[in-house]
């Protein structure tokens, strides 16, 4: 690979700067928010909005939690086998206009919109698909007549009033990569996002019936290692074909919170949960993380500190000591707020924040969902604007998918407290970041465009401290830095 040598400059001196490390949550801290769009949780919030209302609706969804620091979306594009963006594999989702397979009118792409706008606020963008959902409610849902469940209806298994894509079939691999195929050639997605659907969360009294796919593909396996087999299968083929189409893109996975019990496993966590991924949802997350096939998970703790069965504080520390070299980022359950003594308390959320910024391996949090924040729960909008996410952070990097070395910019002094900037090759630029240094601790000041030309500190509210130095630092496609140069 060809590496880009830095270009002298005037104006401003180049120093071997010690730069500040990933654990530094000062200035590394993924920031990411859920928007769901199934059941018009999140985004829109009703079917059949007009294009503008769409728009606006999401444009004041970004405002609100870039205002709350926040610096990344995952957003919801395929909830149940359909899609929030022009398919030639699944039909619209009836989400969208309240009817399977009905585009917006006059046309418009939804997923490049909402893609574009994420992007000009600095923010990534990760686009999450459910993969094995199909029909969300067999008596109510809206289904089109080229919707897989009609074309393919040997694909699916029905359970407890839903469609499940039967993840022991071939054919199903297959298509669930062509969708991501689709989505990472034609758009300029950060991440493909998965949740915690892999086998559908169990019912008593109910039974997943893939037992013809068993006795054909089994392989003598007994019937829970096969079906973690085909999970693995998956898993292992979608990060495949995200890295071979576009090598910087994440793939990243929620899982539900618990791996296994220590009651189950002697490596699992000290929880005393009903359900978990490896036992009931046929998930084998330490598996993925160990081979490499995701780059970041989220596992969702959302439960309170001191609960008696999944304690946040046991699972957190769990996690964090599990992470495999993976980037290891953790789901709150803001949903929850109002709920219980805890959940009523406006410190939970500052807790769980200063608990995971206390690990090693933790690099930030997930918030589920979207909608809740709208009504500002325990004034934890103000707390995160006015203390947490007080300044921005720049996205963690993944030095594994890192594609290339980002050019040192070159600065020249125009006043005491304005500069130009310019850099090899801009558009492996996204951003350049404003840092500062105190007493050897790191600040992210500011954030800005790749396509910004001056760097000015009054425009930016940056007011020059004495004892604090300065540095400006450019920000590749996948998170890499450049070497700082002192300002």
């Amino acid at each position: 690979m060809r590496f880009i040598l830095s270009m002298l400059f005037v104006g401003s001196s180049l120093m071997a700067i010690a730069q500040p490390k990933l654990e530094d949550k000062n200035v590394f801290e993924f920031r990411g928010v859920w928007v769901a769009s199934v059941i018009n949780i999140d985004w829109p919030s009703k079917p059949g909005l007009t294009n503008d209302a769409q728009k606006n609706e999401f444009i004041a969804l970004l405002d609100m939690h870039q205002k709350n620091g926040m610096n990344a979306i995952i957003m919801q594009i395929r909830p149940a086998g359909d899609a929030l963006y022009p398919s030639t594999l699944e039909p619209w989702s009836e989400y969208l206009m309240g009817q399977q397979g009905l585009p917006p009118s006059p046309f418009y792409d939804p997923l490049q919109f909402m893609i574009s706008e994420t992007h000009k606020r600095g923010m990534e963008f990760h686009a999450w698909i459910n993969p094995y959902r199909a029909v969300f409610n067999t008596e109510k849902s809206s289904i089109a007549p080229n919707h897989l469940t009609k074309t393919h209806p040997e694909w699916f298994v029905t359970y407890d009033n839903k469609k499940i894509f039967n993840p022991g079939l071939p054919e199903v691999w297959k298509h669930v990569n062509r969708v991501i195929s689709d989505i990472v050639t034609r758009y300029e997605v950060d991440a493909i996002h998965l949740d915690d659907y892999f086998y559908p969360y169990k019912v008593p009294g109910k039974e997943f019936n893939d037992e013809a796919a068993y006795k054909k593909y089994g392989n003598n396996l007994a019937k829970d290692d096969w079906r973690r087999s085909n999970c693995d299968t998956i898993i292992k083929q979608m990060s495949a074909t995200i890295h071979n189409i576009k090598p910087g893109v994440q793939f990243g996975i929620s899982p539900f919170g618990v791996w296994r019990n220590k009651s189950q496993d002697p490596d699992g966590s000290n929880t005393k949960a009903g359900v978990t991924n490896y036992d009931d949802l046929y998930a084998d997350i330490m598996l993925w993380e160990k081979k490499g096939w995701v780059d970041y998970i989220v596992p969702q703790l959302y439960w309170e500190h001191g609960h008696a069965l999944a304690d946040y504080d046991e699972l957190v520390n769990w996690w964090d000591q599990h992470s495999h070299n993976r980037n290891l980022y953790i789901g709150h359950g803001i949903y929850r707020a109002g709920t219980t003594p805890n959940w009523k308390s406006p410190n939970e959320i500052p807790y769980q924040i200063k608990s995971l910024r206390s690990l090693k391996n933790t690099r930030g949090s997930a918030y589920f969902s979207s909608k809740t924040f709208n009504t500002n729960p325990n004034h934890w909008n103000d707390t995160l604007q006015n203390n947490y996410y007080r300044k921005p952070a720049l996205q963690p990097t993944m030095p594994w998918l890192v594609q290339y070395e980002v050019a040192t910019p070159v600065v020249k002094k125009i006043e005491a407290a304005s500069y130009s900037v310019e850099v090899i090759d801009a558009k492996k630029v996204k951003q350049f970041a404003i840092l500062s240094k105190t007493n050897n601790a790191y600040a992210v000041e500011a954030i800005v465009s790749g396509a910004t030309k001056q760097i000015d500190f009054k425009k930016l509210s940056i007011s020059k401290q004495a004892d604090t130095q300065y540095f400006l630092v450019a920000i590749g496609l996948q998170n890499q830095l450049s070497k700082m140069v002192a300002l």
